[in-house]
């Protein structure tokens, strides 16, 4: 049997997958504070994230490849978050608090959550991995909202998504 290893095959990206075609933070990066995770599968002409990092972290070599983070430029502001038109741009906080990390997300539907709201954390692909607390909610510069939520540590680089809870 073949392993798919296109996200456009499979419908989603896979952490295995992330692994091998992004560079991604040293464990004492991610000890130091946010730092962006760009997770673009497409190859076309889109930059908007470029423009956005205040700081010069982020770079392409060409209009249609993916972005590249210079992770000791990151501040993890999240201002590419919401500017992105693929959704694929999370921060990701693992020094946030004792046994918890942050994980800021892109979120388009409505209602939105609200500032402590507790939540269902979802994985890439849509599956519920855990719960969550909403910490923060911001609106974008272009509508998308930015959604921050408090997760188990060892959930951090998997949590991409959340599900309102039912009350």
């Amino acid at each position: 049997m073949v392993l798919k290893t296109d996200p456009r095959e499979i419908g989603h990206m896979t952490y295995t997958i992330l692994r091998k075609r992004m560079n991604l933070p040293s464990a004492d990066r991610f000890s130091q504070g946010p730092v962006v995770i760009i997770e673009c599968t497409e190859d076309i002409p889109c930059d908007p994230c470029v423009n956005a990092c205040k700081t010069g972290a982020i770079s392409m070599k060409t209009l249609i490849s993916p972005p590249e983070v210079d992770y000791e430029k990151c501040t993890g502001c999240s201002l590419c978050i919401d500017i992105c038109p693929g959704l694929a741009i999370f921060v990701v906080d693992k020094s946030y608090e004792e046994g918890k990390s942050l994980v800021s997300i892109p979120y388009e539907l409505y209602p939105a959550p609200q500032k402590g709201d507790r939540v269902d954390a979802l994985d890439r692909s849509g599956r519920k991995i855990g719960e969550a607390t909403v910490t923060r909610v911001r609106k974008g510069s272009r509508g998308t909202m930015v959604v921050s939520m408090a997760v188990d540590k060892d959930l951090a680089m998997q949590a991409r998504a959340l599900k309102v809870q039912e009350k």
